[in-house]
């Protein structure tokens, strides 16, 4: 039977957290952790599938797919989104591995879908774009698995490149590659906290966002009227720090955008540092033990700014460190951590 290959990355996103379900802004660049999806056509409509990453194997019909709460539900969700827009398959085997660490704020389920879809685009002759592979994934996030997901992670993954950032409009779908400048290097360290996007606070905080919209008499804050930060003593406290979040969230990508294309590297890393208060004060989604760690990356003087990078509640952070500098700056900045936390932390970028 014929047999594939696909992969697809990991994502960082340097600034535009929480905003890509308000239509804002995002500006991430892809991380050398990838997914690979080997997959092999079926005679039958059987998909039966299995990761390394995972215990379980995965076995279903296409047509039959049935939410089950478990990593099933991402393969699942793409043979049905891909059903319900035209594009019907036949049965496969499916064999996944991958380098993206689980809960770690680099989007491991963006990779996985990328990853699949890409595999099945091949295998079974799709016209589909990028950009339609990447509404396809989060559609099946979303629709099928349940995680109020914005499009970002999937449109990292399906276009964005290791050296450049991808300036997105979330709302048009309109990007831009923007070359990171020789004088930046990245650096991400994993908390070794875990986050979930499908429940609890991350749920939360978006419905505390879009109902601080719908007080303000818009439907995203992308649009909220010029005079919105002076209107927010008007909303209850709580959702008047939601909407301050992301409508100041979106004028830093803006920034850092204009940043990155002047190698303005000092204003980027002002950036990330207010972006980083922002989301342990306004939004707060942030944890103690990734606040130390942007803490100590803060206070070095061969670090330009840093901040978490993902949705929250644990995860990775991501540091702008100058040149020849990111080994450096990881190794200590882990080893401070783990000295005063007494967890263990991955460094993810630079390799070693």
């Amino acid at each position: 039977m014929r047999e594939v290959r696909a992969e697809a990355p990991g994502r960082v996103n340097l600034i535009g957290e929480h905003t890509d379900y308000h239509d804002g802004f995002v500006l991430p660049c892809a991380v050398p952790q990838r997914t690979e999806a080997v997959m092999q056509l079926r005679p039958d409509r059987r998909v039966r599938a299995s990761s390394s990453e995972m215990p379980d194997a995965v076995e279903y019909i296409v047509g039959r797919e049935r939410k089950t709460g478990t990593w099933a539900d991402y393969i699942q969700g793409i043979t049905w989104v891909l059903a319900r827009h035209g594009h019907a398959l036949g049965g496969f085997d499916l064999r996944l591995r991958s380098t993206v660490p689980l809960g770690s704020g680099l989007s491991s389920s963006a990779a996985l879908e990328v990853a699949t879809l890409r595999a099945a685009r091949e295998l079974f002759e799709l016209e589909i774009t990028d950009v339609d592979l990447a509404r396809f994934a989060q559609r099946a996030e979303v629709d099928f698995v349940g995680a109020p997901v914005g499009i970002m992670d999937q449109m990292a993954s399906s276009l964005a490149g290791e050296r450049d950032a991808l300036f997105l409009d979330t709302r048009t779908l309109q990007f831009e590659h923007i070359a990171l400048p020789d004088s930046l290097e990245l650096v991400v360290i994993n908390s070794g906290l875990t986050h979930h996007h499908a429940g609890g606070d991350y749920v939360t905080r978006r419905r505390e966002s879009e109902e601080a919209a719908r007080l303000l008499g818009v439907d995203r804050l992308r649009d909220a009227p010029a005079d919105a930060l002076v209107r927010l003593d008007t909303l209850p406290a709580t959702l008047a720090r939601r909407a301050r979040h992301v409508i100041t969230e979106i004028t830093r990508v803006l920034e850092a955008a204009r940043a990155l294309r002047t190698d303005d590297l000092p204003a980027l890393g002002r950036l990330f540092n207010a972006s980083h208060a922002s989301m342990r004060d306004d939004y707060e989604v942030s944890v103690p033990e990734v606040d130390l760690l942007v803490e100590l990356a803060q206070g070095r003087d061969d670090v330009h700014g840093a901040r978490m990078t993902g949705g929250g509640f644990g995860g990775a952070v991501v540091i702008a460190a100058k040149a020849g500098s990111g080994g450096r700056v990881a190794t200590d900045t882990a080893r401070e951590y783990e000295g005063r936390s007494g967890r263990t932390a991955t460094v993810l970028l630079p390799l070693t």
